[in-house]
């Protein structure tokens, strides 16, 4: 009759053997990918900055890979129908979802009835870009720096506003924290079209908003907007002459920005994880994204899964608290 450390050894072998070979078979699923097309799936509509990001990384995707790479906008529904579409995808990495740090860290507190919380269904996968904000004003506005801005406020409690491209958007949060660091109370005023938004700031009608390069650049090169302050702590290179928050007289731990990444369905296998997170960092490093990333003042980012997960955790902290605050809900 077998010794039971016989027969333990005998089992442990077997494991080791199983894990082995489900191991061996991960890698050679990675090396075999992507043998049929892969889709993208954004929440964000055509022609946007973050779209336009996706279309080229997916050119140039489809080159390394010699495989169609398909990029499938589908705007709208606070980006839960381009989530709901990707959630129900294999997670075998054909699908992938493009998010960026609100949808991932934000939608959890803003939409608290529907119990949904981004990360427990989908896995971080890959790291595209970071974009900074600006505090855009109308040319003509007589805010000439963020001193100005803050004085008015406090001067004029909840008659100051400023606009967003909807609730719970970095616009929003951002002009929270501001309330929150400056001491001010200013109402936030949300639309549904950027354009929109950026027209209004130009002809004064609503007083300030955040920005990024691409959402505002059209109203800023008419000549009918302002940058008077970057929420970052540095100055950025393509806009050398507007002064971070704190020169601006603004508060100087008040950074508003946002980072966009790609995302896979729960449960996609460790080596395909792997080979797409750095076949996406090859990408971002070709030399003509980076350039398109200059024109955006888009920074490009080459996060692994982890890193991800860890800058989203850290944003959701403190939208956390601004949504609880604000008492904001999208329900």
């Amino acid at each position: 009759m077998p010794s039971i450390s016989r027969l333990l050894a005998t089992a442990a072998a077997a494991t080791a053997m199983v894990l082995g070979a489900g191991a061996h078979a991960q890698t050679a699923a990675a090396t075999d990918f992507p043998n049929k097309p892969v889709t993208l799936v954004t929440p964000f509509a055509a022609g946007s900055g973050p779209d336009a990001v996706l279309r080229l990384v997916s050119d140039k995707l489809s080159r390394l890979w010699n495989q169609r790479v398909v990029v499938d906008n589908k705007p709208g529904g606070g980006g839960f129908i381009a989530i709901e579409q990707a959630r129900r995808a294999a997670p075998d990495g054909y699908t992938l979802l493009q998010l960026d740090s609100e949808h991932i860290a934000a939608l959890p507190h803003l939409y608290k009835s529907r119990n949904f919380v981004t990360l427990q269904h989908f896995d971080p996968v890959a790291s595209l870009f970071r974009t900074p904000f600006f505090v855009a004003v109308g040319s003509d506005s007589k805010y000439k720096t963020m001193t100005d801005l803050i004085a008015d406020a406090k001067a004029h409690p909840g008659q100051v506003s400023y606009g967003s491209w909807g609730v719970g958007s970095p616009g929003h949060l951002g002009g929270q924290q501001l309330d929150a660091l400056a001491g001010t109370r200013m109402q936030h005023v949300p639309y549904r079209e950027v354009s929109q938004l950026f027209a209004n700031v130009g002809s004064g009608d609503v007083p300030w908003s955040f920005a990024s390069i691409p959402s505002s650049q059209g109203i800023y090169k008419a000549g009918k907007l302002r940058y008077i302050a970057i929420a970052a702590p540095k100055r950025i290179p393509q806009m050398p002459d507007v002064p971070t928050m704190a020169e601006a007289g603004g508060p100087a731990s008040l950074e508003v920005n946002s980072f966009v990444s790609l995302l896979a369905p729960k449960g996609v296998s460790p080596a395909i994880k792997a080979k797409i997170n750095a076949d996406v960092a090859k990408v971002i490093a070709d030399p003509e994204i980076r350039a398109r990333f200059d024109t955006f003042a888009f920074e490009p980012l080459a996060w692994s899964p982890e890193e991800i997960e860890r800058n989203a955790e850290a944003k959701s902290k403190v939208y956390g608290e601004l949504v609880r605050i604000g008492n904001i809900s999208l329900e």
